[in-house]
Order: C-alpha cells, then structure tokens, then sequence
C-alpha cells in the first residue's frame, strides 16, 4: 500500500532529477557523452539524475534497494574526468550537500537486482538519451515495486508540451499513478495537480497511434501494418521515451505499440514500470504482444513478455490479434 510519505519522496525526486536534466541540456554541456558497453550514450544528466534521485531515496528509505540503470564504472576511469567533475558540478548543484564520494556511491547504489520478493524502486535517470540529446522528449521514470507488483509510478517530461495544441506554449510534465488511487499530471514549474483519464473513443480508426522515435527501439514497418489493419487513419506520433504513456494517460493518444525488432530482445524494467502504471491508474490497458500483463517479478528485464502495447483499452484486444496477425505470432510460443 503506498502511503503519502513514498509518493511525496518519489514526486521530490524526480523534480530535481528533472531540474538537473533542464540545466544541463540548456548548458550544452560539451564533452558530456560517452558510449556504454552495449554502444548506447550516457551523459553528465544520466549520472547526475540518478546520482541526486537516489540520494534523495536513500534519505527517506534507507533500506529500500534501487534498481538503477547507470552505475559509476565510466566516471572513475582517468580519461573520463572531466565528465565526472561535470557530473559533480550538476549533481552538487541540486543536492549541495554531497560529497564527489557520496555522488559515486549514490549512483552505485542502483546495483540491485530487483526479483519476486520485497519492495525496491526502479529508476531510469533518462529514459530517451538520443531524444535528449537532440532537445526532443525524454523522461525521468522512477516506480516502486512490491512483490513483483508496481504500486507507484513517477515519470517526469521536461520537454512535454502541456498544451498538445500548443507545442511552443508551455512544457514541462510530471505524472504520477499509485495502485489504487488514480493518476494525475502537473506541472514541472507550478505543481497543481489535476486527476487524468484515458481517451473514451471506442473507434479505432479515430485514434491516435504512439510509437518510439527510433526504429531500432520498435519495428515502425510492423506498426504501420498494425495500424492499416485497425483502420487508423492518424499518422503515427513518433516520440523518444516514456513520455508516449504520459501522453497516453492523459488522452492524446490511444495506441502506444513496441513491437521488438529482434525475437529474442527483452524489454528492461525501468524502461516500463513507471508509465505502465501510470497509464493502468489512468484507465488504460498495458500488456507484452501476446495479451499478458507485464510480469515485473524476474529480475531487471521482462523476460516472461515480448514487446508491449498499451492503450485506453477499448480495443485492446483487436490490437493484440492485429499485431500477432503481423509478425506471425499466433505460431506456438516458447
């Protein structure tokens, strides 16, 4: 059961994660991106939001483990030093109080591994680092998760317009969805929130179609076909990150399709708990391709799913049989 206390901590941090990501994009800070092992980017603002989101965490619940997706390997090499003095500088510049140690060991702390038993959060510091890198959407994305079970989800959107009718008016977007109590959406700047619902169409010609800005993340060619089938007429809203349940959640879309390209790839944990649960408190249906809720209970990855759709859930259903329809699904799964 979430009580105010792990809402309010949960909502704190990820409101200075985010004012970290803003400062640090509108530096431009040169000399800030650096390839992982598997050849994604990192940036100053991916250590510096997870460093200042688990202290902040670490605070308030001590014995809560954190499963983040960074960790501070890259920043104690010596030829990486002046990205970590970048880091330090954000970091320290949101939560004063750290030492450069204590920013390591915050951002080393999100070493765990999650399971079946317990409660842990799962934080990704920025979901969508190319959409960061380019000034489009990203999202800083903390749940809690109990037994398996997300019971709160956070997401933070600094770049999401508030106003999808006013894309140069006002951005900046926090979501918040708790097991049981509902969804809201305020703003980053001004903080009022108001409760947020799915979208009611029942017609799926009529909605409104989300998928990742990167065709490598989700196959845009089975989309398409998906789409043909359903009979959606809108073009596809290609955005970068968790933000496309943001955007789901509040009703400005009604389709968010993450069809893997690759048969074998699992989705990770912090790459969906947050704006799962959001979009479920919202009224909306989340499950992987074949119609199964999302099993949070393995590990760091949904190894017992493949892919994800969500959606308002007034044809969910028709969207599964769809996409199995696309990439031959129906066949007998492992």
């Amino acid at each position: 059961m979430i009580v105010d206390v792990e809402r309010r901590v949960a909502v704190e941090s990820v409101i200075k994660a985010c004012n970290l990501c803003r400062t640090v994009q509108s530096a431009h800070v040169a000399g800030g991106v650096i390839g992982k092992e598997d050849g994604s980017p990192v940036t100053v603002a991916d250590f510096g939001a997870q460093a200042v989101v688990s202290a902040h965490l670490m605070a308030a619940f001590p014995n809560l483990p954190l499963v983040g997706e960074e960790d501070s390997k890259l920043l104690r090499r010596k030829d990486n030093a002046t990205l970590k003095q970048a880091v330090m500088k954000y970091a320290q510049g949101i939560s004063p109080h750290l030492s450069d140690s204590q920013v390591l060991e915050a951002i080393d702390r999100g070493a765990a591994d999650g399971g079946p038993q317990g409660r842990f959060w799962t934080l990704d510091p920025i979901d969508g680092t190319k959409g960061f890198l380019r000034g489009d959407q990203y999202a800083v994305a903390l749940a809690l998760i109990e037994n398996g079970r997300v019971v709160l989800g956070v997401l933070g959107c600094p770049n999401l317009p508030l106003n999808p009718a006013q894309p140069e008016g006002p951005r900046g977007a926090l979501f918040v969805g708790a097991r049981g109590q509902g969804a809201g959406l305020m703003s980053l700047d001004e903080r009022a929130e108001r409760k947020i619902r799915v979208t009611d169409i029942e017609d799926p010609a009529q909605a409104v179609f989300c998928e990742s800005f990167e065709s490598d993340h989700s196959s845009h060619d089975d989309s398409l076909r998906v789409a043909k089938l359903l009979g959606t007429k809108h073009p596809p809203v290609r955005m970068d990150s968790q933000a496309k349940y943001g955007v789901l959640a509040k009703g400005d879309a009604a389709i968010y399709l993450r069809i893997p390209t690759e048969k074998s790839y699992t989705e990770l944990i912090w790459d969906h708990a947050a704006g799962a649960m959001i979009v479920e408190e919202a009224g909306g249906v989340v499950t992987d391709i074949h119609g199964k809720p999302l099993d949070f209970s393995a590990g760091k990855r949904l190894s017992r799913n493949h892919g994800v759709i969500a959606s308002n859930g007034k044809f969910h259903g028709r969207i599964v049989e769809a996409v199995n329809s696309v990439i031959g699904t129906h066949r007998t799964r492992d």
